[in-house]
């Protein structure tokens, strides 16, 4: 008796659809396109006179460019551009040297605690992110007029680095999974505490995650123009990049030469810290998911 033989099915093997070559170009030079205009106007509007910035606002040609109304803004006498830096740096220092100090404990206890205590205190940061910080405004004016530090510096560079807090542990106890525990048990065995292991071996092992969240939360603390207007307030006398620029164009929204440098020379700092370090800040974020 033969042996009965069932029919052959045709096994259907499914391709991963790939996006054509000049379905990828077309997105990324629409993308460029969107992004390089803009900073290409503020550029080479800060260089115009107002007519040649309304009439020929595209226009790149030599005779139309003069630094008279970079000068101009750079001595403005309702901005002091120097002193702007100077308040900012001041910010991005303070913020980022206690964003470390804090997250960077923090981090390392999480990424080295299995239990799940632990996992749902890692949530609890991440679901920080998700929070505008705009919702935090009222609660957190209130809290520090209790406490007397509205209008300060402490006051604003708590909150700032508060705000700098759950993106940091998220990022930086992902990144302390990667490094191999046995380092911490052989530093252990040489009787190294906990705190020693983290700040000698573990937290060298960390520059990547932390040059990004370094440059991450400059750009943040830079840019940030609601928070120091309300916290700091003008009574201070203290005023940021953001702010300060905010008081200087103000009132003379419409007059271009006046709008357009001083724009420039506030943005100028982050576009070469950008331009320099942008490698660090793809190394930082991919290197947790390919390390080891």
């Amino acid at each position: 008796m033969s042996a009965l033989r069932m029919p052959r099915v045709a096994s259907v093997q499914f391709k991963p659809f790939k996006a054509k070559g000049w379905g990828r170009i077309t997105f990324l030079v629409v993308t460029s396109v969107l992004m390089l205009v803009p900073m290409y106007l503020l550029i080479t509007s800060a260089f115009k006179s107002q007519q040649d910035i309304l009439q020929h606002p595209f226009s790149l040609a030599p005779d139309q460019l003069t630094t008279e109304y970079l000068r101009k803004a750079a001595t403005n006498p309702d901005f002091n551009i120097l002193k702007g830096y100077a308040v900012t740096i001041l910010f991005v220092v303070s913020v980022n040297v206690l964003s470390v100090a804090l997250a960077g404990p923090v981090s390392y206890v999480i990424a080295r605690r299995s239990e799940r205590r632990y996992r749902m205190l890692l949530l609890l940061f991440v679901a920080g992110t998700f929070i505008p910080s705009q919702v935090l405004v009222i609660p957190v004016v209130y809290t520090l007029k209790f406490l007397g530090l509205m209008g300060t510096i402490p006051g604003f560079v708590l909150f700032e680095t508060t705000l700098t807090l759950p993106f940091s542990i998220f990022l930086y106890a992902g990144y302390i999974l990667t490094i191999p525990a046995s380092l911490d048990e052989a530093a252990a065995v040489d009787g190294a505490g906990k705190h020693r292991v983290f700040w000698s071996i573990v937290f060298p092992l960390m520059k990547p995650a932390v040059v990004t969240m370094v440059i991450l939360n400059t750009f943040s603390v830079w840019n940030d123009f609601v928070n120091p207007q309300i916290i700091l307030g003008p009574g201070s006398g203290l005023y940021t990049v953001t702010t300060g620029v905010y008081a200087a164009v103000s009132q003379y929204s419409t007059d271009y030469t006046v709008v357009f440098p001083t724009l420039l020379l506030a943005v100028a700092p982050l576009l070469v810290v950008f331009v320099l370090l942008q490698r660090h800040v793809i190394s930082g974020l991919t290197a947790g998911a390919t390390k080891g």
